[in-house]
């Protein structure tokens, strides 16, 4: 099995979670996805992803999570962290590290205030603490959209057009076209129920709560969540580091070449030699 990738699936309610499993180490990482996983989740994911970010392999089991194929209507950020939960011990995981990008630093952040005991070092990751000017007109556009033949469409590139530098853009132009065209999904209703979460999302009197070890990464030039969130996640949470990078938007993570050696340095920190 290359870098022991498994797709597995969790019973829920009346549904299931998508999740996927790579590495070797002894050590546990959580990986949660963004908006994104509304259209995509992780099933038959894990050895693309096990590839992309096989650096992890020696060092970590990585987890991953994608929501529940089928959410209720007013399902929040706090209800996937549980979720969230309910699947790490399902599973036996009863500490891990844990990475959130855009929503998945939403969830992971109710995870860390609800379940403190199971979050050991925390990452989020162009995230915010609640919806502010930015991420509600960006959010609030592609709801917008969802109702038309060709919204998904529409989404599609405009997400890739808020959060790629002008030149990544360009040499992915083609590709986002092709994708934005032949990867709709049979149904908008869970991005409209997971888009409704993060416009709901509000974390900002609750953050004092989190205690785990927390490292944020923000882009200066972010223009689906903007910047803010990441000053007050920062100015919210005892001890957390902050670092923005300068010229990014929300694709940061895909695009900055140092993003995954910043994450693993950060993990690694007080280990002994």
């Amino acid at each position: 099995m290359i870098l022991n990738a498994k797709n597995g699936t969790l019973p829920i309610r009346d549904t299931v979670i998508d999740w996927l499993k790579f590495g070797y180490g002894e050590k546990v990482l959580v990986m949660i996805p963004g908006l994104g996983d509304a259209f995509k989740t992780a099933k038959g994911m894990a050895l693309p992803f096990a590839l992309m970010y096989r650096q992890l392999a020696k060092d970590y089991t990585v987890y991953y999570f994608s929501r529940r194929r089928v959410l209720p209507e007013g399902f929040t950020t706090k209800d996937m962290a549980a979720d969230l939960y309910a699947c790490m011990k399902s599973l036996g995981l009863e500490v891990a590290d844990v990475f959130g990008v855009s929503e998945g630093g939403m969830i992971a952040q109710h995870l860390a205030i609800d379940h403190p005991e199971c979050v050991d070092k925390l990452i989020l990751a162009v995230t915010i603490p609640f919806a502010d000017a930015v991420s509600r007109e960006a959010i609030g556009s592609w709801l917008a959209w969802a109702d038309d033949e060709d919204g998904y469409q529409k989404i599609f590139l405009d997400t890739a057009k808020r959060s790629y530098t002008p030149e990544y853009l360009k040499k992915s132009r083609l590709v986002n076209e092709v994708m934005a065209r032949f990867t709709a999904p049979a149904s908008m209703d869970n991005f409209r129920v997971q888009a409704n979460a993060c416009l709901s999302h509000d974390t900002r009197d609750l953050l004092s709560k989190i205690t785990a070890g927390t490292l944020i990464i923000g882009a200066a030039e972010d223009d689906v969540v903007g910047v803010r969130g990441s000053y007050l996640l920062h100015e919210g949470i005892a001890d957390s580091q902050l670092y923005v990078y300068p010229g990014y938007s929300h694709g940061v993570y895909e695009e900055a070449k140092d993003f995954l050696p910043r994450i693993m340095a950060f993990l690694k920190e007080g280990e002994e030699e």
